[in-house]
């Protein structure tokens, strides 16, 4: 994500412009960028390296506004992904079986490192903005 983008979103996150706004800046950022001349070579973009998570709300708890800023690296995902590989299966089933009761229903013998791959890989074009009256919530990879 570059500089420019990071700075209207954390302004969108600050409540210093609405999403529509952003969202017209980040348009207007799109069009100004040159595209790139025939035949040159486009470098490959960047793995993202953490997966954020951005809170505000105007919602008091103690002394004032709640503010939460969560960033997970995400080699920490993918090294839960290869630990899943060293439960035993009769583990595994189990922890399905309470998973599935708690309101969660993945199974974590499917669970392969590829997935996780192409999951982030996903992630890494989704920008998340939840706007309602008393917070302002994002979830997107940086």
């Amino acid at each position: 994500m570059n500089e420019q983008r990071r700075q209207i979103l954390e302004m969108l996150a600050d409540g210093k412009i609405t999403a529509d706004e952003a969202e017209r800046l980040i348009d207007a950022l799109e069009r100004q960028q040159p595209e790139s001349p025939p035949g040159a070579v486009s470098r490959p973009k960047p793995r993202p390296k953490y997966l954020r998570v951005v809170m505000n709300s105007s919602e008091t708890y103690g002394d004032g506004p709640t503010r939460l800023n969560i960033r997970v690296p995400l080699q920490l995902l993918r090294a839960g992904v290869r630990l899943t590989s060293l439960i035993p299966p009769q583990a595994l089933t189990k922890i399905n079986q309470q998973l599935d009761k708690s309101g969660v229903p993945i199974d974590l013998t499917e669970l392969r490192p590829q997935h996780l791959e192409d999951l982030i890989e996903q992630l890494d074009e989704v920008t998340i903005d939840i706007d309602d009256p008393d917070s302002q919530m994002q979830v997107f990879c940086e």
